[in-house]
């Protein structure tokens, strides 16, 4: 399941060499040229305009008057006058002052924008990602609920086939096991998603009162004086420009899980083409569906009694550090039901944790627990062949790793 993470991860780094590569021959061009005349200077100085505008993704490079405000910002700290020291300086080191340039504009067009003295082109990313990032959680959170939902009705219709033949008959031919399955990976696929926004939230924030904190200690700095010292503001200046490059990534993650969400969507449609909510309905006529909660629930006041199992080491909150930190095998769900009833029914950690050959087990009942302590290892061979009949196991019960 970190794949998703990694996915997104991997978009991340991808749109920054995206990015990186359209930057290469302007910077080529800067630095390997040698201007001999004022003229040609004059050219570089342009690129360089050119270069600090694509870096910083603030405006259109074809918006004249983007264009003229980064041209100002850069003669403020970079005046042409400059540019013989520039064009002496090795390769590597105009790269990297091209970079500290990038990042002084950035951080002077942001401070001017504040002062409603410029800003052209620059969008409000903090005022669109408070609300974006809502927004996408809500979305992510819809079709949790969906799956949570269709999870439980299916769990409930299996359930119901193995207590009564009649109703083995008549569901036999529905592939309710697939469907279930098939609905957990979703549902776990969504937890990611829904971690991933709710972290991006929190980043967010932090940045939000980085960036207020920045901009007015700035404002403390410039305001009401008549020389400024370049030691005093020029970080101040860089520190704005990492954060709103910090701002860019965060839209960019939000704009791969908003994908990401809206690809996942066929998985819900597929399930509702299986199972036309007409159909489940009737189906789900005189079953009792109970969700996850409910379940764990009901067993909250059974546990395993230590002193039956001599030779079994069982794990309780109240006797284990970090508890909650555990890695719980396949996925936290019944380590017995999956074989034995091919069911994915959500372990009570609070049962008793069982610790065999340095794994952790859970249970979703103290009798499921009682049965596969007596031979862990038939069962977890149980719970891998059923994994070789449905394929889509493997990577919902963590079998891969």
């Amino acid at each position: 399941w970190t794949l998703l993470t990694d996915v997104n991860h991997a978009n991340y780094v991808n749109q920054h060499r995206v990015l990186e590569g359209r930057l290469a021959p302007v910077v080529r061009d800067i630095t390997d040229g040698r201007p001999r005349v004022q003229e040609e200077v004059e050219n570089v100085y342009r690129k360089i305009v050119s270069y600090v505008l694509l870096r910083s993704g603030l405006g259109s490079p074809t918006d004249i008057k983007v264009v003229r405000e980064v041209t100002a910002a850069l003669q403020s700290v970079f005046p042409q006058t400059e540019m013989i020291t520039f064009i002496s300086l090795s390769k590597k080191n105009k790269e990297q002052q091209l970079k500290n340039l990038a990042m002084l504009v950035t951080g002077i067009r942001l401070y001017n924008k504040e002062c409603r003295k410029g800003g052209s082109g620059i969008d409000d990313l903090p005022a669109i990602l408070n609300e974006a990032i809502p927004s996408a959680t809500r979305a992510v959170d819809e079709s949790l609920n969906t799956c949570h939902k269709l999870a439980h009705q299916y769990t409930a219709l299996l359930e119901s086939m193995q207590e009564d033949q009649h109703r083995y008959t008549q569901l036999s031919s529905f592939k309710l096991k697939e469907a279930l399955f098939n609905v957990r990976q979703y549902e776990a696929f969504l937890c990611i998603l829904l971690s991933d926004a709710i972290t991006s939230a929190q980043e967010v924030e932090k940045m939000n009162v980085q960036f207020v904190a920045t901009m007015e200690q700035l404002k403390n700095t410039v305001q009401n004086k008549v020389s400024i010292d370049t030691k005093e503001v020029f970080p101040l200046f860089v520190a704005l420009s990492n954060l709103w490059t910090s701002f860019q990534d965060q839209i960019l993650l939000l704009s791969f899980l908003t994908d990401m969400t809206n690809n996942l969507q066929q998985f819900s449609e597929i399930q509702s083409q299986l199972f036309p909510e007409e159909v489940l309905t009737s189906l789900l006529e005189g079953v009792t569906v109970k969700s996850d909660e409910e379940r764990i629930r009901e067993t909250m006041g059974t546990r395993v009694n230590v002193s039956d199992f001599k030779n079994q080491e069982w794990l309780f909150p109240e006797t284990t550090d970090n508890f909650d930190q555990l890695l719980i095998q396949y996925h936290g769900f019944c380590a017995h039901a999956i074989g034995v009833r091919g069911l994915t029914l959500p372990g009570n950690p609070a049962i008793g944790i069982l610790k065999h050959k340095e794994r952790c087990y859970v249970f979703s009942s103290k009798e499921a627990a009682y049965i596969f302590a007596q031979d862990p290892d038939k069962f977890i061979q149980l719970n891998i062949e059923k994994a070789k009949e449905h394929a889509e196991l493997i990577q919902l019960l963590d079998l891969d790793s």
